[in-house]
């Protein structure tokens, strides 16, 4: 199978002109137009095998995460997606992997509105870059550097779910110890957090419509180290209340110390973080029922400079893991 029937049989789909895509696959490029006085958000995202996701990865798995991941930083600008591209590098064609990954990708995407509209393919370790493209209306985009002193801070579902997944799946002294080899699957859903991601699409189109919700932003690599692209571009610092952070049955019987590490350093959440004027907060409320998305206030934005983690008295706690980066050591 040469490289333009794998593309033809897997990843070309019979779709006319609609919404914002006037010319898909087929040409040298794809055709969007958005919709009148909007602005285009784009994002891309690599996915490399060995460093973001295991070789035995489900391929359907992976074919939801490649686009979840972009679609989730759509979500943090509050942006409508629009159409996505795909660069696909595969050491063989093999058909039955294909297919799998075509029906997570599609599935995804077709939940979301958001068709495949070019992209390449070729020889080479598996390695896929997605970039997605959105819009947004101009003045609404929820910016990291949006961010007010006084602002509540937010954050969507649960955090830290992944993060144990992974250190389960790598076999990791601590959390097998407090979790047991069968945590996987005992436990429902926890993998799928790590490798099914939700992305919060629905929940920041809804912000993006709230006066008063400022700055966003989606939780790849540990809610604190994300936090702090927030603070940096918005000139800010901010307090956490550890006792607020919304906590999985599945963290409850970890080591308090294992127990933040996840909550606050954990990455492939995907959740939002954001923040908002307290004024605004009946509003915040109602976006999150409207997304049927749920919501925690978990701090405030402050003046001072740096993030403070306070416990229960109002203490402060320090944190010594830190978030991931692709090129500090692991």
């Amino acid at each position: 199978m040469g490289e333009f029937e794998l593309i033809r049989r897997y990843f070309q789909r019979p779709q006319s002109p609609a919404g914002a895509v006037v010319l898909g696959i087929g040409d040298d490029c794809a055709l969007l137009e958005p919709s009148p006085g909007h602005q285009l958000a784009i994002s891309s995202d690599m996915l490399v095998e060995g460093r973001h996701f295991f070789a035995n990865v489900a391929p359907e798995a992976l074919g939801h995460k490649a686009l979840a991941v972009n679609l989730s930083d759509l979500a943090a600008m509050g942006a409508r997606p629009l159409g996505f591209t795909l660069a696909l590098a595969l050491p063989q064609a093999d058909d039955a992997w294909l297919a799998a990954f075509a029906q997570g990708l599609f599935a995804l995407a077709d939940a979301h509105a958001c068709p495949l509209v070019g992209g390449d393919t070729t020889r080479g370790p598996l390695n896929l870059c997605v970039t997605v493209f959105g819009e947004v209306q101009p003045g609404r985009a929820l910016r990291r550097d949006a961010a007010q002193a006084g602002d509540d801070l937010y954050v969507s579902g649960r955090t830290g779910e992944a993060r144990l997944a992974l250190e389960l799946m790598r076999g990791t002294d601590w959390a097998v110890a407090a979790c047991g080899k069968e945590a996987l699957t005992r436990q429902a859903g926890l993998r799928e957090r790590l490798e099914r991601p939700a992305p919060r699409n629905a929940l920041g189109m809804a912000l993006a419509a709230v006066d008063g919700a400022h700055a966003t932003i989606d939780v790849s690599d540990g809610l604190a180290g994300d936090l702090d692209h927030i603070l940096q571009a918005s000139g800010m610092g901010a307090e956490i209340e550890l006792a607020a952070l919304p906590v999985a049955p599945a963290l409850r019987d970890l080591p308090e110390a294992q127990r933040l590490e996840c909550l606050l350093a954990g990455g492939d959440d995907y959740e939002l973080l954001f923040t908002a004027a307290p004024a605004a907060q009946a509003a915040v409320q109602a976006a999150a029922q409207a997304s049927q998305t749920p919501v925690t206030r978990i701090g405030r934005i402050k003046e001072r400079p740096g993030l403070r983690l306070l416990d229960a008295s109002g203490q402060t706690v320090s944190l010594t893991a830190r978030s991931f980066d692709h090129f500090v050591g692991d």
